[in-house]
């Protein structure tokens, strides 16, 4: 059966849930893994399954983040943004989320 989502991905993921568990929290799904110091991520959508490798300032970023946000996990993501910023606070996380509150994402 062929895979919807990329090998890198899948490899990243299996890398991240034997690492203790970064990819979950408590049982608390992640939805943004960081890549390239903030530039990229993968967005795990749990609305349709897929991984995307995305960069960060892109409008492909904005309307995956826009489409988890509608289906209810906005306070999450958000959540992330701001662990994601406290831990790497030179990667710009804070600057990715300016952005997604400027395009209106988290508004319901």
């Amino acid at each position: 059966m062929a895979s919807n989502t990329s090998k890198t991905a899948r490899a990243s993921v299996r890398a991240g849930q034997g690492s203790g568990g970064a990819l979950s929290v408590l049982g608390e799904y992640k939805y943004l893994i960081p890549l390239a110091n903030g530039r990229f991520a993968y967005v795990r959508n749990l609305t349709n399954g897929k991984t995307q490798h995305l960069r960060t300032d892109s409008d492909a970023f904005v309307e995956e983040i826009r489409v988890l946000a509608a289906a209810g996990h906005g306070a999450k993501i958000r959540t992330e943004l701001t662990s994601l910023h406290s831990i790497n606070p030179e990667h710009g996380w804070d600057s990715t989320e300016k952005r997604l509150v400027d395009a209106g994402v988290f508004e319901g």
